[in-house]
């Protein structure tokens, strides 16, 4: 996998959790997953097709997706939840969204042309990503909410 796919969605990710979680974001130590990988609990996909194809994954866990839905809704002046409800998954969704769109701006940039799929959400318990053509490479985010796994599995056609 080269490095010009995924330091857009690293500096993306980055700069987009440091605006709207208003707090400091350490990047942790990159790595691989298998092509079989278990998933936090909550997890947004957005699938990539073009001159690159395959999928980004922004995987955590049900608390850290509530920590920082309440954090973005806190910074809106709107309340906040209790409970991982369809607000919450809306408000991770366009988290999602938010840096994705920002990656693929700097990967159009560079020349690439792709198109995306919409955001989908998947909440639950023994959650497992199969894809036996590609590995993916996980840069793991440090928030006081919680991690955020930024999971990229992308290849050239």
């Amino acid at each position: 996998m080269r490095v010009e796919y995924i330091n857009p969605f690293v500096e993306a990710a980055y700069s987009v959790l440091t605006e709207v979680l208003n707090t400091e974001v350490k990047r942790g130590e990159l790595y691989l997953k298998s092509t079989s990988m278990s998933v936090l609990g909550v997890a947004a996909i957005v699938g990539l097709a073009g001159d690159v194809e395959g999928r980004v994954l922004f995987d955590m866990t049900g608390k850290t997706a509530l920590n920082v839905t309440n954090a973005m809704l806190g910074s809106m002046g709107m309340e906040t939840i209790e409970t991982f409800n369809d607000m919450g998954k809306a408000t991770i969704t366009e988290l999602a969204n938010m840096i994705t769109g920002q990656a693929v701006t700097k990967l159009h940039n560079l020349g690439f042309t792709f198109d995306l799929t919409p955001p989908a959400l998947f909440t639950g318990e023994n959650m497992e990503i199969s894809d036996q053509r590609v590995e993916a490479l996980i840069v793991p985010m440090e928030t006081e909410y919680g991690k955020i796994e930024i999971n990229v599995a992308v290849r050239e056609r």
